[in-house]
């Protein structure tokens, strides 16, 4: 019993881990109780069991193990943390539960199992399941196999990974043990379920007996498909559902069913087979031979070994070419057959792995569609449709088109008809509208055909497309058919069935069968699954039906709203007649007629009126086609008056911009603008008519036509102002839509212009296009002549580094369909822009050229004459320029050159295919795979300078093809298979760099995560490197969860280290780039982004160039010359010329730009501990936009000298360009950083030369440095600090004391703790002393994150083996117990014995020391004056060890030293050092002269010695008027007033009262002067954070304290309440304050009202009472949103850490304050965010738990809350829970719904009492509400001052009516005074009502709760309202109202002392706190004078009222007189 008693005592996890399998069992009993009782899944409690459940589930003793299991089961099933146990817990499961004999532990084990599954870890279950099926014990398996079977039962295919189960199946089927194999029937039968005939290939194999068993019970099982009943926690929506069907007994439509049923792919289940190898070795001989039966056996064997339905990968060229040669040239139709049929057999069989060589197939087959006979055409239909599967239709559609213009009909015949097929797979995303459109145009012209079987194919391609891809995408490629073709082709639209449908278009021959036999297994379900497939067919065309239905209803609604734009934009051309009716019905008859008149001066006149008409008109009724017309009437154009003109031409604009315009209308009067732009009076009005125009009808459409008469015509100063008008007009509208190739004509037309006007605006135009377009449009003018070459190349390169302009001109009809188009090409990538741009170059052929010859001499054995056909090949690439894609066979010949033997010939290769990218553009693409991969083997050369050039020339691939196509397939995952380290970490490079740009990613990518994590693990060094960079890019696009799975597979050491990288790199995942915005109606936003990425072309090549410069200090020497060789000859001639202009950029919001793309991850964070190329790239490319070219070389020069002559130039710029430089400033940073790693001394002396003055310069410009320039500069300056070279540390610790000057010292300091961790003593010695120095110059605020956890870390270094780490930190410790005292051994923790006493000695060593040295600074201050005033050296900083001193004696004073150096740095100006900074502290009269502390400004001596001051506010005397005597200016706010505000709210906080008041008192002096007050704009939550940290200070540490007065607190308290009463006295600064600062804020004072302990201190109850004021303050003048909310969330976390119940009393009430104001505030709050709030609140405690609650007042009050937002909006509250994303989290929507309810109910009686204001509610009103319910509205009015009299006269009305009604429960709870208040309200109106004399009553209203009173009254202080006061204050002193006695009360009688906040709710809107303060505390002195004269006592508890004085006028005028006497005290 001794042993049980010992354990009994244990608590619950020690118990479940003991010994003893009672005291286990008892734990486990114990513990699942707990887990039971636990609500909160997130609670820490969870996390003290989870190395636990292991042992749970695996214990020895079975009865224990039973109860284990039990409570491990409810751990998971409500545990947050449970999923990190899932591995070793069913891998306990599994081992020590399945095998044990009780039903009733196998049946918990597969419940934990399952549960697992549950909470979103079913691949870990399972696969610790397949593991369990390995083992020996029969048991075991058949158990796993039994809960497999459950898990798929319950959670269906989609959960459970069929794969891996199916692969078993077979071994399990072979077991001896029978159990086993009945066990895994069951299994196949449940499998089948799901999977249906797709399980069948896999299970060919077992014994025919189990076969047959098996298709019996298949048999059996009910057609209608499975259904999921388990769902994953994630999946509770599709639970909700499903309970809801079984709720009623429904059937789940189809739809449901589509959900359920996961088509399985059967290709997928089967393993793949290895063919190449069984090909008969003469077969190649064999398919050769003139023989067609050997050619024949040759086939067929082949054909034996493709009818495996799945193939391993490899290398099938050579076999695809031998059966390509028989389907082309064989002229036997048998074999041509039998090839085919092998092609789409292989193609079935690899799937997307064939897709490499679909291209060198597709054409041939295509061809061969020649031949008439139907088995051939069978065949050939089979085989181009399995390979289109595994390519796509880009890839594919030049071919086509290459035969749709072929003679034979046949053959574009059955290319439509293959066309129409491949539709059917497309969607709307793999059919863009780049792809469509050209087949459209080539089926357009086939519609057309002369034989009728063309013409079909064709209706029914364009049929399926417009079924695909809708109408609106295909009808503005079918402008040109008439009415009946179009019909003909919806028809066929109606007639297509889209994939899942079995009914065929109609349409050509063999083609109706083709689809059905030629889908592989993936595409077409087995025709067993047969009804669930009809079920998909009906759902599929029920919702396509849907959603075809939904469109054109849209599409209608449009339509309608912009019906007029539509009909006037397609309107046809009217005739003359009718122009001049239409103009007669809105033109003044005299206006029609004088327009034709002779005379001049009656056509101005008739102008005049025609522009007043149009102005007049509205836009649906304005004929714009007529009143044109009637324009152009004679003299029309032709107008030989310039003013008629002028009004003529602006006319015309009127009309585009005010009319709906159409082309017709623009049509009419184009030519007379063209005709009128160059002339020099009428050209600013022609322009402004065409821009108009341009509005109305698009800019590319306008463009064209203005372009094309200008050029028609012969007038010169025409075309020149022509092409400035376009040139400006692209700049305003954007360059979407506009026709390059049209503009290029004309341009090249231009420049050929003799007028050099015209030439010069040519070359404009080009500038503007080329800021769009970028570099390739310099591919359009090669031909030009060198002379005009060069002006368009300087025109460029001016335009070189600028963006684009956003468009600020939009078409106004952006919802026709040719914008729209425009709008949907705004989403494809900038390789599809691009595309378009490259397909207007006209392009050779040069397929004729690559002859055999050239080809067998490519080939040669030897390499001269190799190296003669590569040399041909360039020559002939060169020679053509632009290329088509159709090269031959030249591809083969490359690729074979790719691997010679001789490195020249593979470079000369290289470069050839580098010529072929620029050559080919985006036709390249389908030469990726045979090409392109080879380039990438070629990276594993050994030699560096060849692997650079593959690179090379694989960036230049890439740049034309894109890099979907190099991720597609397994090729990029085979070469990464191969094991070598130069061709991994190339290739892994490669990838890093280009993943992140990328927006989607094929998920073919996923084949490459093996390789990458056998990289991970690489010997190589660099592989490893290179594979970490790359793991972040591969998860941003496959996630973590796929990656994690991915990494289960590997062995267990290498899954542990892959998992933790994972880890890492999740951290540091980049974001996926968005898509690109639409602007202006989706309008020209892609194009900036496109053309931005066109002007980066350049510098991305320098970099490409440069490269090899970067790598040659790592030992690839090969590329020295490429770089320097080319440009130094060019940069030497341009060098004077270039260093002429600024060296900076500024390029507006590019810093922003910045700091946006690191926090999206887009580029590399600027973090490292060596700086690695990537990163010095990145900064390049950064630079290369607002550098000077000239300057970034030098920067990133080899040659140390040219850094120093660099940083030379920015200081000698620094002034001049100071704004350029800040916009730089986080590169200038960065780049420092990089040179903070160099080793020469000169350079790193010359930049912190250039920090100090560019951190004097900053602060002179009062710029504060961003966190993210101090992130990636701060940590590495740091590292110098400790550089062994005490030249550089003195400059470190200058520029470290000028940093927090720019940047916040309590930022530095986190920076510097960092660097007290370094492994160099020196580093750590240093950061310690900083530390220091700041702790000593800001107090303890600056300690981030606490106080006590950064000195825990730097007392560890006491104890440091280093002597000067010790004595660093040592000084640093001592440091803080001069500012904060005693608490310092508090706050450093636990110490060992010796650091403990070596600290004690320091202490009171210093305290000996700080005394003598006190006035040491004395001297030094005058030095330092004369210093700032006259800085001859802006280096200087004070020596911290004179060499000669012994640093023993001068450990202090050495301290000394270093703050007044800080504070030097703290007060010195670069720019103005004679003029202080305004509301500086003097810190060298207070912080330098220790003994002079206490020397503090006096407080202001207002001679009320005798009455206590409760709120005095110290002036700050002494330093302003030092402050004012030294500058004259002082009102003048300096250039540094943020900086100073900073530092002074910093000193609000701090542990030293003293400092804290003094600061105070300066911000107080601020906000005195309303003038000056704005200038805390910015500053208020930092402020307020300061001060409620203050708060917290006095709370926790001054108030217990006995050593501090407690008259400083009282002081200090004053201080606090007199600046929040001036802030929160305007209300534009009080709204700047934040939720969470204001939620705070209202913490603080309110436990401050609480604090007992201020009963005990002198005026405790004076501060209490203000801070009532206080209170009522914030809550009317703060937002009022933000205020709700911080309410709400301060409630929700009292209730929550179950916060004293006066707390929780006290924020109730100030949410009913608040709910009081809402009827007034209502319209200015958030009620969205409110609504999101109380969702919370509720969320946290819903009702069930509220009602829980002692008090159920948080409870009404929140319902008190809704009602009234209710009862104010109405059902217009449901709309504002926007924010909410799951609303059945809580209550709030049904109780909104209930009140709204409600509230629509009694909208009568509502209005009713409304209506009544002054009389009792009706008989209605009584039958409709409770008593309760009219009392407590009743006394609310009451309570409020508004309504107060009405409430009253409700009150008597209701007592007379109803006289036994009780209103003890509602006065039980308020103060004496308000009872009293009532009960003289109610006699009042009694004796009013039986015709006594009136007695006014009292105007201010308490309220509830007096003590708390939240009362608050802000209007001007009149007379009347002291009167008032002064009455109250009487009556709760208890004198007698005849007599003129003051209010006051003894000192030793604070209690009865009136509150303060009586005096001071209201202040005069001008005077400053402390004006209000003397103003109230005068007062209170004088009355207290006079009662003091009459009276010696008085009573302590307030009494009711007495009589009042008989002449209130009397008391007025005596009021009068005293406030006229208190002004005049105050003069």
């Amino acid at each position: 019993m001794g042993d049980d008693s010992e354990w009994m005592k244990l608590p619950i996890d020690q118990k479940c881990e003991h010994k003893v399998w009672k005291a286990r069992l008892s734990g486990y009993e114990e513990a699942l109780k707990l887990f039971q009782r636990i609500q909160d899944e997130k609670s820490p409690e969870w996390g003290k069991y989870l190395g636990l459940i292991k042992k749970f589930v695996t214990d020895s003793n079975a009865v224990a193990q039973l109860k284990g299991l039990e409570a491990a089961l409810v751990f998971i099933e409500n545990a947050h943390v449970a999923a990190k146990t899932t591995g070793e817990v069913v891998s306990g499961v599994v081992t020590k539960v399945f095998n044990q004999p009780k039903a009733r532990a196998k049946e918990l084990g597969t419940d934990i199992c399952l549960m697992y599954m549950e909470i979103e870890k079913a691949e870990v279950v399972q696969e610790e399941l397949l593991k369990g099926l390995e083992n020996k014990n029969p048991k075991i398996v058949v158990a796993c196999l039994e809960t497999l079977r459950k898990a798929l039962s319950e959670f269906g295919s989609k959960i459970v990974t069929l794969k891996p189960i199916v692969k078993i199946l077979c071994k399990q089927f072979e077991s001896r043990e029978k159990a086993v194999r009945d066990e895994v029937k069951l299994l196949a039968v449940e499998i089948y379920k799901w999977i249906r005939d797709a399980l069948r290939p896999p299970l060919q194999n077992i014994n025919s007996v189990q076969l047959k068993e098996l298709e019996e019970e298949w048999v059996k099982l009910p057609s209608s498909p499975p259904k999921q009943t388990r769902f994953l926690r994630s999946q509770q929506d599709l639970k909700a559902k499903f309970e809801q069907h079984q709720a009623h007994g429904e059937q789940s439509d189809g739809e449901d069913e589509e959900e359920t049923v996961v088509a399985v792919d059967p290709y997928e289940l089967l393993e793949a087979v290895e063919i190449l190898s069984k090909i008969p070795k003469d077969f190649y001989d064999k398919i050769e031979a003139k023989k067609w039966q050997e050619r024949r056996e040759a086939v067929e064997a082949v054909e034996a070994l493709t009818k495996n339905p799945k193939l391993e990968n490899g290398d099938y060229g050579d076999l695809v070419r031998a059966l390509k040669k028989v389907v082309g040239k064989d002229a036997n139709v048998m074999l041509v057959s039998a090839a085919a049929k092998c092609l789409a057999a292989l193609a079935s069989g690899l799937r997307k792995k064939f897709g490499t060589y679909a291209g060198q197939v597709v054409p041939t087959i295509l061809e061969k569609f020649k031949e008439k006979k139907p088995q051939v055409v069978q065949a050939l239909q089979e085989a181009i449709d399995a390979i289109f599967l595994t390519t796509t239709l880009q890839n594919l559609s030049e071919d086509i088109l290459g035969v749709m213009d072929n003679k034979n009909p046949s053959i574009k015949q059955q290319a439509s008809l293959f066309l129409a097929r491949s539709f059917r797979h497309c969607t709307q995303g793999t059919l863009p509208k780049s792809v469509l459109k050209p087949l459209c145009a080539a089926l357009i012209k086939q519609v057309n055909d002369s034989a009728p079987e063309v013409r079909d194919a064709a209706f029914e391609a364009l049929g399926t497309a417009m079924k695909v891809v809708g109408e609106k995408a295909v009808n503005p490629f079918l402008s040109d058919l008439d009415k009946l073709k179009l019909d003909k082709i919806k028809e066929s639209a109606d007639k297509v069935e889209l994939p899942g449908g079995k009914k065929a278009a109609a349409g050509g021959g063999g083609a109706k069968k083709a689809p059905a036999k030629t889908l592989p297994p993936a595409e077409a379900p087995p025709k067993s699954s047969g009804p669930p497939k009809k079920t998909q067919t009906g759902a599929a065309s029920k919702s396509s039906a849907a959603s075809k239905k939904c469109k054109p209803t849209a599409v209608a609604g449009g339509k309608t709203k912009k019906s007029p734009d539509s009909k006037e934009f397609t309107e046809g051309e009217l005739s003359i007649e009718v122009c001049e009716e239409r103009a007669a019905g809105v033109l003044p008859a005299s206006c029609l007629q004088q327009l034709d008149s002779a005379n001049w001066k009656e056509r101005l006149a008739s102008m005049e009126e025609f522009q007043k008409a149009v102005e007049t008109l509205d836009r649906t009724e304005m004929p714009c086609q007529a009143l044109v017309k009637m324009l152009a009437k004679k003299p029309g154009w032709k107008e030989t008056n310039f003013q008629v003109m002028q009004i003529k031409l602006h006319v015309v604009a009127l009309i585009a911009q005010r009319g709906q315009f159409s082309k017709t209308s623009a049509a009419v009067v184009l030519d007379g603008l063209v005709d009128k732009v160059g002339d020099v009076k009428c050209g600013g009005n022609s322009k402004e008519g065409l821009t108009a125009i341009a509005e109305a009808c698009s800019l590319p459409w306008t463009a064209e036509q203005v372009m094309s008469i200008a050029f028609a015509q012969k007038n010169p100063k025409n075309q020149a102002e022509t092409l400035n008008w376009l040139a400006n007009a692209m700049k305003e509208f954007g360059f979407a839509g506009i026709n390059v190739k049209g503009f290029i004509n004309n341009v090249k037309t231009a420049l050929g212009a003799t007028n050099p006007a015209v030439r010069t605006a040519a070359i404009a135009l080009l500038g503007v296009m080329f800021l769009y377009m970028g570099a390739r449009l310099r591919m359009f003018f090669e031909d030009e002549k060198p002379a005009l070459l060069v002006q368009i190349d300087a025109e460029f390169e001016k335009m070189q580094g600028q963006s684009p302009p956003a468009p600020i001109r939009f078409t106004k009809k952006s919802g026709e369909e040719e914008e729209g188009d425009e709008g949907e090409d705004q989403e494809e990538d900038g390789a599809a822009a691009a595309q378009d741009i490259m397909d207007l170059l006209p392009r050779t052929d040069i397929s004729d050229k690559i002859t055999c010859d050239l080809l067998s001499k490519i080939g040669d054995k030897n390499w001269k004459i190799r190296k003669e056909g590569l040399d041909e090949t360039a020559a002939i690439i060169s020679e053509a320029k632009f290329i088509t894609a159709n090269i031959g066979d030249l591809p083969l010949a490359l690729k074979a050159r790719l691997c010679d033997s001789n490195k020249i010939l593979v470079q000369q290769t290289l470069s050839i295919l580098q010529q072929l990218s620029t050559a080919m553009g985006p036709g390249l693409k389908q030469h990726v795979k045979a090409l392109g991969f080879p380039v990438i083997t070629v990276l594993g050369d050994s030699k560096a300078n060849v692997r650079a050039a593959a690179m090379t020339t694989l960036q230049a691939w890439v740049e034309q093809t894109g890099m979907k196509e190099w991720l597609e397939g397994e090729d990029l995952s085979e070469e990464l298979k191969k094991e070598n380290p130069f061709l991994r970490q190339e290739v892994l490079g490669w990838l890093a760099e280009k993943l992140p740009a990328l927006r989607a990613v094929p998920g073919d990518l996923m084949t490459c995560v093996p390789q990458l994590y056998s990289c991970l693990e690489d010997r190589n060094g660099d592989v490893r490197k290179k594979a970490q960079d790359a793991l972040p890019t591969f998860m941003m696009h496959l996630g973590y969860d796929k990656m994690d799975k991915a990494a289960g597979k590997l062995k267990t050491a290498s899954r542990d280290q892959v998992v933790g990288m994972l880890e890492k790199a999740r951290a540091v995942m980049p974001a996926k780039p968005a898509a690109p915005a639409k602007a202006g109606g989706g309008r020209g936003s892609a194009e900036p982004s496109r053309a931005a990425s066109a002007s980066r072309q350049p510098a991305s090549e320098d970099l490409v160039d440069s490269k090899p410069e970067v790598k040659k200090v790592r030992g690839g020497a090969a590329g020295k010359k490429v770089a320097a060789g080319k440009k130094l000859a060019v940069k030497i001639q341009k060098d004077d010329e270039d260093k002429s202009g600024p060296i900076f950029i500024l390029v507006p919001n590019s810093k922003e730009q910045r700091i946006k793309e690191e926090k999206q991850l887009k580029i590399l964070k600027w973090n490292f501990t060596t700086p690695r190329d990537e990163y010095v790239e990145q900064l390049k490319t950064q630079m290369s936009t607002c550098f000077a070219k000239w300057l970034q070389d030098e920067l990133f020069h080899l040659d140390f000298q040219r850094h120093v002559r660099a940083i030379g130039v920015m200081i000698e710029r620094l002034e001049s360009e100071s704004d350029a430089t800040i916009s730089c400033l986080d590169l200038i940073l960065k780049w420092f950083t990089l040179r903070f790693f160099d080793t020469n001394t000169t350079v790193l002396m010359k930049v912190l030369e250039y920090l100090k003055l560019l951190l004097a310069m900053l602060d002179s410009e009062n710029y504060h440095l961003t966190e993210y320039e101090a992130n990636s500069f701060i940590p590495y300056l740091i590292l110098k600090v400790g550089e062994s070279k005490d030249v550089v540390r003195k400059d470190v610790r200058a520029i470290l004391a000028s940093m927090c000057k720019v940047y916040p010292a309590s930022k530095v300091f986190p920076f510097l703790m960092d660097g007290t961790k370094s492994k160099n003593s020196k580093q750590r010695a240093e950061c310690l002393e900083e530390l220091g120095c700041l702790i000593e110059g800001y107090g303890m605020n600056v300690c981030q994150p606490t106080a006590a956890k950064s000195l825990k870390e730097i007392a560890v270094h006491i104890g440091d083996r280093d002597t000067s780490v010790r004595n660093a930190a040592l000084n640093t410790v001592v440091a803080v117990y001069n500012v904060c005292g005693e608490q310092v051994y508090k706050l450093i923790g636990n110490l060992s014995e010796k650091d403990m006493s070596m600290l004690e000695e320091r202490i009171k060593r210093s305290a000996k020391k700080t005394t003598a040295l006190a006035a040491a600074p004395a001297k030094p201050t005058v030095t330092e004056r004369s210093q700032r005033e006259h800085p001859a050296n802006p280096n200087g900083t004070f020596l911290r060890k004179p060499a000669q001193e012994d640093p023993n004696k001068l450990k202090i004073m050495y301290r000394t030293y270093r703050i007044q150096a800080r504070q030097n740095a703290q007060h010195s100006e670069s720019s103005h050092p004679s003029i202080p900074k305004e509301f500086q502290l003097d810190l060298d009269m207070i912080e330098m002269d220790q003994s002079r502390v206490c020397e503090l400004p006096d407080l202001v001596q207002h001679k009320l010695d005798e009455l206590l001051e409760p709120i005095m506010i110290p002036e700050p005397s002494l330093c302003v008027q030092r402050m004012r005597s030294v500058s004259p200016h002082f009102d003048d706010l300096h250039n540094s007033t943020a900086s100073t505000i900073n530092f002074v709210i910093s000193q609000v906080a701090s542990g030293d009262i003293n400092n804290s008041i003094q600061a105070l008192a300066q911000i107080d002096e601020v906000l005195r002067q309303e003038d000056k007050a704005e200038v805390m704009s910015g500053h208020i939550d930092q402020f307020l954070i300061a001060t409620f940290m203050q708060l917290r200070l006095i709370y926790s540490t001054h108030m217990a304290d006995e050593r501090v007065d407690k008259k400083d607190i009282v002081k200090l308290y004053s201080c606090i309440i007199g600046n929040m009463l001036s802030l929160f006295s305007m209300e534009s600064l009080a709204r700047e304050a934040s939720l969470g600062v204001l939620k705070d804020l209202m913490h603080g004072v309110i436990t401050l009202m609480l604090d007992g302990r201020m009963e005990d201190i002198e005026d405790g109850q004076q501060i209490i009472r203000t801070l009532n004021l206080l209170v009522t303050r914030v809550l009317v003048k703060s937002d009022q949103t933000n205020m709700i909310s911080a309410l709400l969330v301060l409630l929700q976390d009292s209730l929550a850490t179950a916060a004293p119940p006066l707390f929780c009393e006290l924020v109730i009430k100030c949410l009913w304050r608040m709910i009081r104001f809402l009827p007034e505030t209502i319209d200015s709050i958030n009620l969205d965010r409110i609504l999101l709030d109380v969702h919370t609140f509720m969320k946290i405690f819903p009702k069930e738990k509220l009602k829980q609650l002692k008090s159920d007042v948080p409870h009404r009050t929140l319902k008190t809350l809704l009602h009234t937002l209710c009862k104010l909006r109405g059902a217009e509250i449901l709309d504002h829970l926007s924010m909410i994303e799951n609303r059945n989290e809580s209550e709030l929507e049904a109780h909104l719904r209930r009140s709204v309810k409600h509230n629509g109910n009694l909208s009568g009686l509502k209005s009713d009492r409304g209506n009544e204001k002054t009389g009792l509610c009706t008989e209605d009103w009584m039958s409709k509400a409770k008593v309760s319910d009219i009392l407590t509205e009743i006394f609310k009015k009451i309570g409020s001052k508004e309504n107060t009299k009405e409430g009253l006269t409700e009150l008597y009305e209701y007592k007379q009516k109803y006289s036994d009604a009780d209103l003890e429960p509602f006065l039980k709870n308020t103060s004496q005074f308000f009872q009293s208040y009532v009960e003289r309200g109610l006699r009042l109106i009694e004796s009013e009502r039986e015709g006594k004399a009136r007695i006014q009553t009292s105007a201010v209203i308490p309220q509830h709760g007096v003590d708390f009173s939240l009362s608050s009254s802000n209007e001007e202080l009149k007379p009347a309202v002291y009167y008032e006061r002064l009455k109250i204050l009487r009556q709760r002193q208890g004198l007698e109202n005849n007599s003129k006695q003051g209010v006051g009360g003894s000192e030793d009688e604070p209690q009865q002392r009136p509150p303060i906040s009586s005096l001071l709710s209201s202040k005069p809107p001008v005077a400053s706190s402390t004006d209000m303060l003397h103003s109230k505390l005068s007062q209170l002195k004088e009355s207290r004078e006079l009662y003091q004269q009459e009276h010696n006592t008085h009573s302590h508890s307030p009494t009711h009222a007495h009589t009042r004085s008989a002449s209130p006028a009397a008391n007025l005028d005596d009021l009068k007189k005293r406030l006229e006497r208190i002004k005049s005290n105050r003069q």
